[in-house]
């Protein structure tokens, strides 16, 4: 298993993206956490098996139906993220 950081460019604050994400992650049973960025980006973390990694991605992608994503950069971390997937503030 490994852990992932990625940030998410676009309309996805005050759109109900991380909402959406949050609860797409959390029913397809990763763990991790989503929250917003003062300069307007979005924050994702996971730690999932690498053969999970693109339906996350494509979570992110998806947002919600108000959002845009334009881009998303990864990069793999050391932290472990377990107990689903939630929201910080």
């Amino acid at each position: 298993m490994k852990s992932y950081r990625f940030l998410i460019r676009g309309r996805v604050q005050g759109v109900w993206y991380r909402a959406n994400v949050q609860k797409n992650a959390d029913k397809s049973s990763f763990n991790g956490y989503v929250k917003n960025l003062q300069d307007g980006r979005v924050e994702a973390v996971v730690s999932c098996e690498e053969k999970r990694l693109s339906d996350f991605i494509a979570l992110l992608k998806k947002g919600s139906q108000l959002s845009s994503v334009d881009e998303i950069t990864q990069r793999e971390i050391s932290e472990r993220f377990t107990g689903g997937f939630v929201v910080r503030h």
